[in-house]
Parts: C-alpha cells; sequence; structure tokens
C-alpha cells in the first residue's frame, strides 16, 4: 500500500485532481467523506477561521493545531497553504514546513508573491531539506504570482510566468500553481512549456474541468472561494436571526476575500 506522500505525487500524474480548500477538521472530513482523492487548506480560510487576516498574520501554533486536528480525522493525503513560509527568513520557513510535516502534511503550498522569483527558489530548498530529514516525499506546489498579483505588465505576463516556472522546476519543486491564468490558450500553453504538473485556481469563466483536463491541467483549486460564500452565507442568516428570529436562507451571497480580510483586520495582532 503506498504511503499518502507517494499517492499524493501519483494524484497529479492523470487526469485532473480537484480540490475543495478547508478551513478546518469538520470541514476537512466533510469534504473526504464526498469523495475527493486528498484534502487542501486555504490560507485564508484558516486564518479567518481563526480571526486573522490572510497574510502571514496566523501564529504557527494555531497552524500546528488545525493541521494536526484535520490529519487526525483523515485517510487521504493532507496538503496545507503556508503562504510565503509566513516570513523572509529561511530559518522560520524550515520551522513552519517542519511544523506542518509533523502534524500530518504531506504537500505544501507555497507562493513567491512580489518577491524576487529566487527567494523562492532557496524556499523550495529549504522545504526540500527538511522533508528529507523527515524521510518525507513532500510534494512542493510552487504558487507563481506574477498573474494573481498584476506584478508584469499584460504583454509579458506569460513569458515570466513560463521563466519562473523553469526556475522553479530546476530547484526541487514538484508542482507549479499558475494562480490567475484564465484563458484558455494562455492555460495551454503553460501546460505544454511547464515540465510541472499545473495548478491552476478557480475563477468565474474558467472553462470547465474536462476542457481543463484536455488542456494538461492537472489540479484545480477553489482556494478561499467557499470560505467567501460561506462567510457571506452565515452573515445572511445571522441577520435575518438578529432581526426577526427567524432563518431564512433564500438570497444567500458570497463575501469577498477583501471584505473578510478587512474585517479581521482589528484583531490581527
Amino acid at each position: 500500500m503506498a504511503s499518502l506522500d507517494d499517492t499524493f505525487h501519483s494524484l497529479h500524474q492523470q487526469g485532473l485532481l480537484i480540490l475543495a480548500n478547508v478551513a478546518d477538521a469538520g470541514g476537512a472530513r466533510q469534504v473526504e467523506r464526498l469523495g475527493s482523492k486528498a484534502v487542501a487548506t486555504s490560507s485564508a480560510a484558516v486564518a479567518w477561521a481563526h480571526g486573522y487576516q490572510d497574510g502571514d498574520k496566523l501564529p504557527i501554533g494555531l497552524l500546528s493545531s488545525t493541521v494536526a486536528s484535520m490529519s487526525r480525522v483523515l485517510s487521504v493525503p493532507l496538503t496545507v497553504d503556508i503562504e510565503g513560509g509566513y516570513s523572509d527568513d529561511l530559518e522560520h520557513v524550515a520551522k513552519v514546513i517542519a511544523t506542518v510535516i509533523d502534524a500530518g502534511a504531506v504537500g505544501i503550498n507555497i507562493e513567491d508573491g512580489v518577491a524576487p522569483p529566487e527567494l523562492l527558489i532557496q524556499k523550495i530548498d529549504t522545504a526540500r531539506r527538511v522533508a528529507g530529514e523527515r524521510g518525507i516525499n513532500l510534494f512542493v506546489n510552487v504558487r507563481c504570482d506574477v498573474y494573481l498579483k498584476n506584478l508584469f505588465p499584460v504583454e509579458r505576463r506569460l513569458e515570466e510566468l513560463l521563466r519562473r516556472a523553469a526556475l522553479y522546476a530546476s530547484a526541487g519543486a514538484d508542482g507549479l500553481f499558475a494562480a490567475g491564468v484564465v484563458e484558455p490558450l494562455e492555460i495551454a500553453t503553460v501546460c505544454q512549456e511547464s515540465t510541472l504538473p499545473v495548478n491552476l485556481l478557480w475563477r468565474p469563466g474558467l472553462a470547465t474541468p474536462e476542457a481543463l483536463a484536455q488542456m494538461g491541467v492537472r489540479r484545480l483549486s477553489a482556494g478561499s472561494a467557499i470560505a467567501e460564500f460561506l462567510y457571506g452565507a452565515m452573515e445572511g442568516v445571522a441577520r435575518g436571526f438578529l432581526e426577526n428570529g427567524q432563518l431564512n436562507t433564500h438570497d444567500l451571497k458570497a463575501k469577498t476575500y477583501g471584505e473578510l480580510n478587512a474585517l479581521m483586520a482589528c484583531r490581527s495582532q
């Protein structure tokens, strides 16, 4: 029987792995019960669940306990979004990676953000070292933020994404999270040119899972979208109950990422 880490790697080799990102153990268990072959966290959803903003704010102790609570109830691989490692200090990044592995994760998402790609290369190397020390075949999924954060002019984005993808692959990454890419021709180009399994972030108007699989996409993530809807729904239901003592489940709508991150700002420290 394959170990969970090897199983998670194999899930990126054929078909399309769809991950409905969760924030807690209850959500993880529910998603597994629905038939998901693996479970992924959303860094934003986990932070919001604890009353923190997304963006390197979550204390490592809460991250550790959250991951441990998920792995306790799961029988499928668990991958954890650790943002940029919650630091640019490589010793702290190593501590974060060790923490999530020790808590039961067999995969991580780690992003470049607005920093130079050379820094993420160092973090990838750190992840490989820490995982090797623990005997884990950690799946290191690197999120390239060229599109998501509009780091380059439109006419240069694809070229820069592919350049970074090659750098990250050479550094030992296992997957490329091309977050923000939605145009079919660009998606197909990334899949053709990158040597890494390509992960996309769900966006309205994105091609169907069947079409994405045909283009060569190997992973589709919900990101924080599920949490955004759940918090919006909770606000709508709670508002109605506070106003009239009734649970009205009609006309529910999602909150936005910006609204939720702003909501948590007052108690981020």
